[in-house]
């Protein structure tokens, strides 16, 4: 990749003191695909742990059980009504503390790392309104559906996982899509807890070799391409599984 690219980097460099030098020093250009990586993965894992939990809670929200629905209620107002950057800092600052470390031989590291941390902060932090999210598809799922599923002596939670949750998914994609976006955007708070993705990362650079503009420049389009990237496959799903008469 450098040897397509670095040439017209280091040319600009040369010509304009435009220095884009993760894209033609080998160690910058590392950090920079690092630094990529790990967004990825943030991304991707902190989204299928908001999407887990946004089903199961919406699942409990409907449980027969009172302790089990205010549990999940309280849970809603508090990661939907506090701050993100907040919720990262007290996973990581506040109960991280409280977590074992293991023994790396003549150094000790906690059992859960920063970026496990982040996963988890921002999982929850997204699944509190995914819950809602489908709460509403699940309420709107008409009652005769419902009664047929009863009818065909269907469990509550047969009647859940194969008809109720798949209809309020494809009933709820377009809020959801717009969470889920919103979403992994907010992963670039991270770097706040010492996660070493793209934000972090870039901002190593632009330390260490004074090119904040050029960084800038990298980190805002770096998020165009994957948020976009996002947003587009996850309208197609939505379009591939939109249900005739609703939101027509």
């Amino acid at each position: 990749m450098l040897d397509l690219i670095g040439p017209f980097f280091r040319s600009l460099y040369d010509r304009t003191g435009w220095n884009f030098n993760i894209f033609y020093d080998p160690y910058e250009y590392g950090r920079f695909i690092a630094g990529a990586s790990t967004t990825l993965w943030l991304i991707a894992w902190s989204l299928a742990l908001s999407l887990v939990i946004g089903v199961l809670g919406a699942w409990a929200q409907g449980a027969r059980s009172r302790t089990l629905r205010w549990g999940v209620d309280a849970y809603i107002q508090a990661f939907r009504n506090t701050p993100p950057m907040i919720q990262l800092l007290f996973f990581y600052l506040g109960l991280g503390a409280f977590t074992p470390e293991i023994d790396m031989g003549g150094y000790s590291q906690p059992l859960i790392s920063s970026l496990a941390w982040a996963v988890i902060a921002l999982g929850i932090f997204g699944g509190a309104f995914n819950v809602e999210i489908f709460r509403a598809g699940i309420e709107a799922v008409p009652d005769s559906t419902l009664e047929a599923a009863e009818s065909l002596c269907f469990s509550r939670f047969q009647t859940y996982l194969y008809i109720t949750l798949p209809l309020a998914f494809r009933i709820s994609l377009p809020a959801l899509t717009n969470n889920l976006v919103s979403l992994a955007k907010t992963t670039s708070l991270a770097y706040i807890i010492t996660v070493p993705e793209m934000t972090y990362v870039l901002n190593q650079v632009w330390s260490d070799n004074l090119n904040t503009s050029e960084m800038m420049l990298v980190l805002f389009g770096f998020y165009i391409v994957v948020v976009t990237l996002l947003a587009a496959g996850l309208h197609a799903v939505e379009r591939r599984l939109v249900l005739p008469g609703y939101g027509q």
